[in-house]
């Protein structure tokens, strides 16, 4: 799994600096926001708040596809408490950085356009979730798979709005964020 993260950046790295003429445009999308910890199993609904931050090295394809490079950083910590404000003895804990490679397919419309990332990445940090059905005390180096929804904003869609998750199996748990980004062309 490893090796083939590596492979992957490595491709993108020589594509970057051969100046393919795939690539029509680049920037940097810098993007903070609430970070969110959620286990997978769970009896009491619960979830941890806290901070991420994530940037992005995008290479606009097509009007409609970008392949982006990423890394980022969230960390989160539980109150004790379900959603409700209840006592739980249940929650989920992650303090990590990120770092892979997606891809997002978006609708090229004008000012508003919807968009859906996927790809693969690596963790690298603590994950703490604890539930009636799973006990996860691990650090260290982890796969995650990165899913995105959201939208672009603005004449050339310099803003970004989105909810970001990245699953993570081995940890039992996935994290992410309602986050809003910035686009910076570098062309």
């Amino acid at each position: 799994m490893i090796r083939k993260i590596i492979l992957f950046c490595v491709v993108v790295g020589f594509a970057n600096t051969v100046t393919a003429q795939f690539i029509k445009e680049r920037s940097i999308n810098a993007q903070i926001g609430l970070g969110l910890t959620v286990p997978y199993n769970s009896v009491d609904d619960v979830s941890s708040t806290g901070f991420f931050i994530q940037g992005e090295y995008v290479l606009t394809v097509k009007s409609w596809l970008e392949l982006k490079p990423y890394f980022g950083f969230i960390t989160t910590n539980s109150n004790g408490e379900d959603v409700n404000g209840n006592p739980s003895p249940e929650f989920a804990e992650a303090t990590a950085v990120f770092l892979g490679g997606k891809f997002r397919l978006r609708a090229p419309i004008p000012y508003v356009a919807p968009y859906i990332e996927l790809g693969i990445g690596t963790s690298v940090g603590k994950f703490t979730t604890i539930t009636a059905f799973d006990v996860v005390d691990k650090s260290g180096l982890a796969y995650h798979i990165p899913v995105a929804l959201g939208l672009e904003l603005g004449k050339n869609h310099g803003v970004d709005l989105g909810f970001t998750y990245y699953f993570q199996p081995q940890e039992k748990q996935f994290s992410g964020a309602v986050a809003v980004g910035l686009s910076f062309p570098i062309d």
